[in-house]
């Protein structure tokens, strides 16, 4: 059985199509913040199965897909937005794509990122004297299957790459699919060179030029463009988790951040299951008065009209739990 599920509202592309997250108890959660970053150890009658015996289990993290490979629509989770749906980005009134950088089509892997992390945007980078860009870490998923916008998967991590955009830093984790039937042949950036060659190089020139088209100038990158092998990767995410956790319990600036969560112990920022679903609800609602319900699956529809008076009177007793209101 799957751990989470997602949960569509409305229909793409538009800007008020959303991709929420479900656990296995059917409760609301954010893909940033309930969902863990490490795999947790799978047992069997109390014994780790194999898996999780093996020194591979610490290298499995799990990644929320927001772009399926040779895709062109921008989705990325709504960081400022309560439960952080996936949401396709926007740039003034106009959905944004990335374009085609020749000879590929769209995204050339499965991107998205690492739940519990962030780079803090008002901390220095040492490896790179840049700031964060004030996203979770992101990931270059290269298996061999295409994947949905909002899975979540399990990835071997295999190395990272410095991007500089617009001086913050941006780091890029390069993975592949725990599942993915040649995963057991991958375990370091070396084995992307052996098995893929062409690949990382293709990656290179791909974030280098992709805003080119736009009239931007070509994006830079730290140490020369080197990829970094799996234990400097491996550093990198546990300093962004750290980050997050400062986050997630208020020991720093979140600007804009929104840190509600259902899962986090302790955080000042958790809320209930009833509060969660009753910020979904508030947001559907909010859909129909702007007249964008005909959007919406008829099921939505339905749901919506059906909450909508008793979401109206409470509205503004709900909690959003973003760190610039507390």
């Amino acid at each position: 059985m799957a751990l989470y599920r997602r949960e569509e509202c409305g229909r793409p592309p538009s800007p008020d199509y959303r991709v929420f997250f479900k656990n296995v108890a059917g409760h609301y959660i954010s893909p940033f913040h309930d969902i863990p970053l490490k795999v947790k150890s799978e047992k069997e009658n109390g014994i780790p199965t194999k898996k999780a015996r093996s020194d591979e289990y610490e290298n499995l993290f799990n990644m929320v897909v927001e772009v399926p490979r040779w895709s062109n629509a921008k989705m990325e989770i709504a960081t400022e937005e309560p439960l952080n749906p996936i949401k396709q980005d926007v740039k003034g009134d106009q959905l944004r794509y990335v374009p085609n950088i020749f000879p590929h089509k769209g995204y050339i892997w499965n991107y998205g990122a690492l739940p519990q992390t962030w780079e803090d945007p008002h901390e220095k980078d040492k490896n790179t004297n840049c700031c964060g860009d004030n996203d979770p870490i992101d990931v270059c998923e290269i298996g061999s299957k295409v994947l949905s916008c909002g899975d979540v998967i399990q990835v071997k991590i295999l190395g990272i790459l410095a991007l500089i955009d617009e001086d913050e830093t941006d780091w890029k984790l390069i993975a592949i699919n725990a599942n993915d039937p040649e995963a057991e042949k991958f375990h370091d950036i070396d084995d992307v060179k052996r098995y893929k060659p062409g690949y990382l190089e293709a990656t290179l020139s791909w974030l280098r030029f992709y805003k080119v088209p736009d009239g931007k100038a070509e994006n830079k990158f730290a140490f020369n463009g080197e990829f970094k092998n799996k234990a400097f990767a491996l550093e990198v995410i546990k300093s962004t988790h750290e980050c997050w956790k400062a986050l997630l319990m208020k020991k720093c600036d979140g600007g804009a951040i929104n840190c509600t969560n259902v899962q986090v112990c302790g955080s000042p920022f958790h809320c209930t299951p009833e509060e969660a679903r009753s910020l979904v609800e508030s947001w559907l609602v909010r859909l129909q008065e702007h007249s964008v319900v005909p959007q919406l699956p008829d099921c939505q529809k339905v749901r919506c009209l059906a909450i909508s008076d008793a979401v109206k009177h409470t509205e503004k007793e709900t909690p959003s739990y973003s760190t610039t209101s507390r």
